[in-house]
């Protein structure tokens, strides 16, 4: 897809913009694609012909980001940016560190709640085009839309991003992504959870094992995650096909619970369970079904992605079924993702690929880690 620029200001050399907010992205992994994305060092780099604002230092005397000085930027790009979920806890995050790049990069930004609908979506591309996006960030709630989307930003020739899920364009050409690699993501939590159930002890103590993986099988990035979850438990965990038990959900709580129930009461000789997913919430609502079909909770490891709902319950003195979760920063994509589209938008091919940094968590780590429960 050939993205065609609108004559603007030069806002490139993003080094000054981050070291005036003090925010490193480079745990975001580099882009994985053949453009050089290197940028200046920062004693040597000049604001005089870029439109940045002059700053350098890396934080204020407590700690926090300063504000930077826009007021010499002329003519400032627009952002939009869309997200299925917006609520969610995760895009929330996501949606912070999409500000926080445009503030630091003197762009104006708009973030739009499409939740799960790709009619919604479909419309905000248009309206985002109709009010002068100069480029626009995407995760969307049906694959299926992402010729329509890609053709849309296309013809108004701008930039497109896709965050979180992958998309293609008519001719089937993958859009610039910046998110996660889910099938490393499935690895982790399947090696976390393989490694809970050696420390248990259960297989050698002759218990019956039984994994619930809950999945969305209509999203490949969800695939991937779940693929590679069962195929270490397999491997590394020791769980046999036959102890493996797919379920078939719609990445909700609600929606795992009540599709994991009937699978739990299914095979009532299952005494111990292993439960994974394509995200916490799959995790979360399985580990529910459990509990309410009289499975003890000291008999569940449940390991978790994106780690907001696993730490809700570490924030407790409760016991949960919760052991671990891999922890997965949306203040990282979205501060990636729109770093990304300003360099675009100033003549900078964007990367193939962002891939982002994840981290595994459990109830003794997971504030060290940095992440935030609400």
């Amino acid at each position: 897809m050939t993205v065609v620029n609108r004559p603007r200001h030069r806002v490139g050399r993003l080094v000054t913009a981050l070291a005036a907010v003090g925010l490193a992205w480079g745990s975001a992994s580099s882009a994985m694609a053949s453009t050089d994305t290197t940028t200046p060092d920062a004693a040597t780099a000049e604001t005089g012909d870029t439109g940045l604002p002059d700053s350098t230092a890396p934080s204020t005397d407590d700690g926090t980001a300063p504000s930077v000085d826009c007021s010499g930027v002329g003519d400032r790009p627009l952002i939009y940016v869309l997200y299925k979920e917006g609520t969610q806890q995760y895009f929330i995050e996501q949606a912070d560190g999409a500000r926080a790049a445009a503030d630091a990069l003197c762009a104006d930004i708009q973030v739009v709640n499409v939740e799960q609908s790709g009619d919604k979506a479909i419309t905000e591309v248009q309206n985002a085009i109709a009010a002068g996006a100069d480029a626009i960030g995407i995760t969307v709630p049906d694959q299926q839309i992402g010729p329509q989307v890609a053709q849309l930003a296309a013809d108004a020739g701008i930039p497109l991003i896709a965050t979180d899920d992958i998309i293609e364009d008519g001719d089937g050409n993958p859009v610039p992504f910046a998110g996660f690699n889910g099938t490393d993501m499935g690895t982790s939590v399947g090696t976390q959870a393989a490694e809970f159930l050696t420390e248990s002890g259960w297989l050698d103590d002759g218990e019956n094992v039984g994994m619930l993986s809950v999945e969305k099988q209509d999203l490949t990035v969800c695939n991937e995650r779940t693929d590679a979850e069962k195929q270490i438990l397999a491997d590394d965990g020791g769980l046999s096909e036959d102890q493996i038990f797919p379920v078939a959900s719609d990445g909700t709580i609600d929606g795992s619970l009540n599709a994991s129930s009937p699978v739990v009461a299914a095979h009532p000789d299952v005494t111990h369970w292993v439960v994974t997913g394509c995200n916490d919430e799959s995790v979360k609502g399985a580990i529910q079904a459990l509990l309410a079909a009289g499975i003890p909770v000291e008999n569940i490891i449940g390991v978790g992605l994106g780690a907001y709902e696993a730490c809700k319950d570490w924030q407790t003195d409760e016991p949960s079924g919760f052991r671990g979760a891999l922890y997965i920063s949306g203040y990282e994509v979205g501060f990636a993702a729109v770093t990304a589209l300003v360099e675009a938008i100033d003549g900078t091919p964007l990367p193939a690929e962002t891939i982002a940094a994840t981290t595994l968590v459990d109830p003794t780590n997971w504030e060290e880690a940095g992440l935030v429960c609400i």
